[in-house]
């Protein structure tokens, strides 16, 4: 019997897998990878790396997406909570500009497959929250693209985050409904819209 369930997103492409958790009185247990659930569900990917990262409430990364090398990940956060979102760039889609988000956290324990051609981000729930996921293609240097997350021709709908655009991606004036301010890296800030970026 299947152990991850796999579930298609309104976006061909996008996957939300649940695991099988199995708990008593000590805890729990759960396969968070299964090779022969994921081919049985049409998921024939390879990873080639794992990667983990920690960010503070407020922290929002993305969206980003490697251009020549372009990579699948498969998302799932072991503490606190996230939204997470993938934008289609695939121009020749009829999805193209369109966006999908799930909330990630260590207590729903959903994990959120992004197959190549998509830009990714995440906005930080929690007052922290570990971010683990596998790639289908390693870390090219210099082959990064991104995309503004809050441009209006795409309509992200953050939860809790509110601010007036004011025709830039820098978060100037953003904040959570907590008032915790947005944290954007510098490249995080300087990236165009959807009309000026790399597509597939």
């Amino acid at each position: 019997m299947g152990q991850i369930k796999v579930t298609k997103a309104p976006i061909e492409g996008l996957y939300i897998i649940e695991p099988a958790v199995h708990g008593d009185s000590r805890g729990y247990f759960m396969e968070t990878y299964n090779l022969n659930d994921m081919h049985e569900a049409g998921l024939d990917m390879v990873f080639v790396q794992d990667n983990q990262s920690m960010s503070t409430k407020g922290v929002l990364r993305g969206l980003h997406f490697q251009k020549q090398y372009p990579q699948g990940k498969l998302v799932r956060v072991i503490r606190g909570a996230v939204f997470d979102v993938a934008v289609d760039l695939r121009l020749d889609r009829d999805t193209y500009g369109q966006w999908f988000g799930v909330e990630l956290s260590a207590e729903n324990k959903k994990q959120f497959y992004i197959s190549e051609g998509f830009a990714h981000g995440f906005l930080v729930l929690s007052d922290t929250a570990e971010f683990c996921y596998k790639v289908t293609d390693f870390y090219h240097p210099g082959d990064e693209g991104g995309l503004a997350w809050n441009d209006p021709a795409i309509g992200i709908e953050w939860p809790g985050l509110s601010g007036v655009y004011n025709g830039n991606a820098s978060g100037e004036g953003y904040s959570l409904s907590d008032g915790t301010p947005l944290i954007l890296s510098d490249k995080d800030q300087k990236w165009l819209g959807l009309k000026d970026t790399f597509h597939f």
